[in-house]
């Protein structure tokens, strides 16, 4: 079963990020609060969006899919990014991370979003053989950049470019 998250899911979603970034080994740069999951999906302005996947037979999460809108300037049109998805080991295999890419597909086709897109660790195999089989394809081509920590602070504190001298 397929779900919206509500304001009660964000300690599953929480852990399971925590998970995710362990899997990813990457554990310590996991440092969201739950309190800023909470105010990302169910603030006043929500910027990200989640659904879960819930075990029918023991009403457990058994997963998550968190995503968010972009544009595409050359089709016109919101996409989704899918930020992360992720499903337990333990219910691995059982339909869970297909369901949730069903249900954010249904909501582009719903929606008139005419794109899904995401990124994927390169040495994630069992994931880039899984997207594969559903017909997804990697950008090849394409770098993803990202600046942050020191970089980010560094550009973003420059002057405004054209702004009056103080």
């Amino acid at each position: 079963m397929i779900r919206p998250a509500v304001p009660s899911d964000v300690p599953v979603i929480h852990a399971m990020i925590r998970e995710l970034a362990a899997y990813e080994k990457a554990p310590d740069e996991a440092v969201a609060t739950e309190e800023q999951l909470a105010e990302a999906l169910f603030g006043e302005r929500p910027a990200v969006f989640a659904h879960l996947a819930v075990d029918e037979a023991t009403g457990e999460p058994a997963g998550f899919a968190l995503w968010f809108l972009n544009f595409s300037t050359w089709r016109g049109v919101h996409g989704i990014h899918l930020e992360d998805l992720y499903v337990r080991p333990s219910a691995r295999g059982g339909g869970h991370g297909r369901a949730l890419l069903t249900e954010l597909a249904r909501l582009c086709v719903e929606r008139g979003y005419q794109r899904l897109e995401w990124s994927v660790l390169d040495w994630n195999e069992p994931a880039i053989g899984f997207y594969r089989a559903l017909g997804a394809r990697p950008q090849d081509g394409w770098t993803v950049f990202r600046l942050t920590d020191e970089a980010l602070t560094a550009l973003g504190s420059q002057p405004r470019s054209g702004a009056p001298a103080a």
